[in-house]
């Protein structure tokens, strides 16, 4: 395995991490000992940062990852989120962000339990509160700091002036965004700003949602419960746009005697920025084609190649749904 520092801090973290969200909730029916035997693999193999949140499950993930690293936690840099809030009975349909000072100690203290930990490596916020000064969230956060509950800070999906902002109050270690050949947005501002202000840039959902693994062939290959048959990007008749530009994608891994989702974190990884994917699995057989991305180098012109199979303009449909993008949540 290979490792470097996390922007700003003194942990030295695995080139690939481990997302976790879907062991507990939005991707169709889960199986606890199923996740907990992956994650333990992902620590042998040398894998250490773990990244969940209080909305996964909600709440269920934590306790999950929890019970999987007893005895282990000193293999693991643990990366959770808070901001996020349901809607009564956790209504996932109904969301807010929740920045406030106050609520930020309150969530801290709660992740500490369920995770039955004494200290968060990386304490992210989930999502900007449009109706608080990013000042006063993150002088919270830092205040967890000082108290000895979080290490570092970090932020998610934050434009860069927020992200400027909140690096005068306390250094943000990471900032936390979608990236992956069909979602390039970082690539306008935020991937500079990060490397200008020695933050790491880790990338959720390096595949896409599962989508540039090439083996969802329609829409019907999700379960009636899986998120992504809501997103615009998986419905109707984006579906099969898209799929067409995964298919030049699959085309090169071919040639390449790997498979589609190893190309698609190759590319990730062969980047000119420092750039942490953390792809999402449940069954060990998926980590360990994740992990061998690792060996696949490509030419400079590969790596073009790659890019221009997906230019920003031709991805059909948001990548969220209207209510839950990250500018409009409020």
């Amino acid at each position: 395995m290979q490792y470097h520092q996390l922007g700003n801090s003194d942990l030295n973290i695995s080139r690939l991490g481990l997302g976790c969200m879907g062991m507990s909730s939005f991707y169709g029916a889960h199986d606890d000992q199923q996740s907990i035997k992956t994650i333990h693999y992902a620590l042998e193999q040398g894998i250490n940062l773990l990244d969940t949140a209080d909305m996964y499950g909600p709440l269920t993930n934590e306790m999950l990852i929890a019970k999987a690293i007893a005895g282990k936690r000193d293999k693991v840099i643990l990366a959770t989120k808070f901001g996020i809030v349901f809607g009564a009975n956790s209504d996932k349909s109904k969301r807010v962000v929740n920045g406030r000072p106050d609520y930020v100690m309150k969530s801290c203290e709660a992740s500490l339990k369920r995770l039955n930990t004494e200290v968060i490596d990386l304490y992210y916020l989930h999502r900007v509160d449009p109706s608080v000064a990013i000042e006063e969230t993150i002088g919270a956060m830092a205040e967890l700091v000082k108290q000895g509950k979080v290490r570092y800070l970090g932020i998610s999906e934050a434009l860069p002036e927020t992200l400027i902002r909140a690096s005068k109050v306390h250094p943000i270690t990471a900032l936390q965004m979608e990236y992956s050949l069909w979602t390039r947005d970082a690539e306008q501002e935020i991937l500079v700003t990060c490397q200008q202000l020695g933050t790491s840039f880790v990338a959720y959902s390096p595949l896409g949602r599962g989508f540039l693994s090439g083996t969802i062939k329609t829409p019907d290959d999700f379960e009636l419960d899986d998120y992504r048959r809501t997103n615009p990007r998986f419905m109707g008749e984006n579906f099969y746009k898209n799929i067409q530009l995964v298919d030049k994608l699959t085309a090169l891994a071919k040639a390449k005697k790997c498979t589609a989702a190893q190309l698609a974190l190759a590319w990730i990884l062969a980047s000119p920025y420092q750039i942490i994917p953390i792809p999402g699995c449940r069954k060990i057989t998926n980590l360990a084609e994740n992990i061998a991305a690792l060996t696949i180098q490509l030419t400079k012109e590969e790596y073009q190649q790659m890019s221009n199979f997906f230019p920003i303009n031709e991805i059909a449909g948001e990548r969220y749904a209207a209510q839950f993008r990250p500018e409009t949540m409020k």
